[in-house]
């Protein structure tokens, strides 16, 4: 099974999902965007409307989407629009790119859920979009397993 999350710098992310029984593999990339082939440097930009994203591959009898979904929202603040810690663009809105109508109604119903305690944690309600997946364009290959490559635990920004 397929998923894919956009919730800040993507290498954080990757990380924190690699972590997760039941996910087989993972990729950084971009999309939710408009323009064919991007580049960081073009998403950067933030003139190509893609997102900084993870995309998941996972074994449904170990994991399921819901868990997936719940590891996303705790971990990132899922109430600040084009942000995430120290990171600020649109790239880094926080998105559930959906592959299937279960895996929409699951993200909608959760996040719906989730309202009041962001309310109480946070302040603000949930801003994170909810789309259908799109193209996803792999991201340069010194993205791919960051923090590993170079030995690092977490991103220097923090991750809830």
């Amino acid at each position: 099974m397929k998923a894919t999350f956009a919730a800040g710098c993507f290498w954080g992310v990757e990380a924190l999902f690699r972590q997760v029984k039941g996910v087989n593999d993972t990729s950084v990339g971009y999309t939710g965007g408009n323009f064919e082939n991007p580049t960081y440097e073009d998403v950067c930009s933030g003139k190509t409307g893609h997102v900084e994203s993870i995309q998941i591959e996972y074994d449904s009898n170990e994991v399921s989407y819901d868990e997936l979904l719940k590891i996303f929202w705790n971990n990132h603040d899922p109430t600040t629009p084009n942000q995430q810690g120290p990171d600020i663009g649109e790239q880094y809105r926080s998105v559930v790119f959906f592959h299937s109508k279960e895996q929409e109604d699951s993200a909608k119903a959760l996040k719906e859920n989730l309202q009041d305690g962001a309310l109480k944690k946070f302040g603000r309600k949930i801003v994170t979009e909810i789309l259908p997946a799109s193209k996803f364009y792999g991201a340069e290959e010194y993205h791919q397993r960051y923090l590993e490559k170079n030995g690092l635990a977490k991103c220097s920004s923090k991750i809830n």
